[in-house]
């Protein structure tokens, strides 16, 4: 069985670079393209943020949803990303996915952070208290330990095969908290406002500061691209002091 599944992944082409040996020179090529598509579009955005009508009783203060509508979805979209690359580490024994998962962690807990720090500036306008245990912002605090559980699992556990399956492990089993954040505003009467999309759709929302969160969105994705490519490249050259030594590394 297992040679079948090694002779499927062969055939497919991009599969070549989840070897560390050829990942390592591609990321070198796309960090820069990464890094500067992530400026380029947050200048963009930002532009179209701050010129689109405010909305709502709070009017200035409505365009904080600009880096917090943003911040949170890539705090969910890493955290998918994350668990994904734990389920390739464990089926297929695969390198790179266990390299990618704890260069993930960090970005998605910096944006969880930020996530719940602009949702904390919100709240005290909005709600007149600067923390409420609402469902949706407990659910999110709840993923930000998980990041950083991810981080400190790697990093107490010497032996690295078994601090990269316990982050797996720890990962898979907090996807659990995944869609009690998505479904949060249905299953809980919470004090948190309805998303993004619903919010445009009632017209509360100009449609310009729509097209600047989607923007920032993608900027924020870029930005994570980069930094996360960085990132596995310092764990490669951690594990091999030649990044010719990757070569090594074989994909199981």
């Amino acid at each position: 069985m297992r040679a079948v599944v090694d002779a499927l992944l062969a055939r497919m082409p991009l599969w070549r670079f989840a070897s560390p040996a050829n990942f390592y020179p591609l990321a070198g090529r796309l960090i820069p393209r990464f890094a500067f598509a992530a400026l380029l579009l947050t200048m963009c955005a930002l532009a179209m943020g701050l010129l689109a009508p405010a909305y709502g009783a709070r009017a200035e203060a409505s365009r904080i949803v600009l880096v917090h509508v943003p911040a949170a979805w890539l705090s969910l979209l890493l955290y998918l990303a994350m668990a994904a690359c734990a389920a390739l580490a464990l089926a297929l024994n695969a390198r790179l996915p266990a390299l990618l998962l704890p260069a993930l962690a960090p970005t998605g807990a910096l944006f969880t952070f930020i996530a719940l720090w602009t949702g904390w500036l919100w709240a005290q306008p909005t709600w007149g208290a600067s923390w409420v245990w609402d469902a949706r912002l407990t659910c999110e605090l709840i993923q930000l330990f998980l990041f950083i559980g991810v981080l400190a699992l790697r990093s107490f556990i010497a032996d690295s095969l078994r601090a990269e399956l316990a982050c797996a492990v720890l990962v898979l089993v907090g996807m659990l908290n995944i869609p009690m954040i998505y479904f949060s505003l249905s299953w809980w009467n919470t004090l948190h406002q309805g998303t993004a999309a619903s919010l445009i759709g009632s017209s509360a929302m100009a449609r310009a500061m729509l097209g600047a969160i989607l923007l920032m969105t993608l900027a924020f994705c870029m930005y994570s691209n980069a930094v996360v490519l960085a990132r596995v490249r310092c764990l490669m050259l951690e594990r091999d002091a030649d990044p010719a030594g990757v070569e090594a590394e074989r994909v199981a």
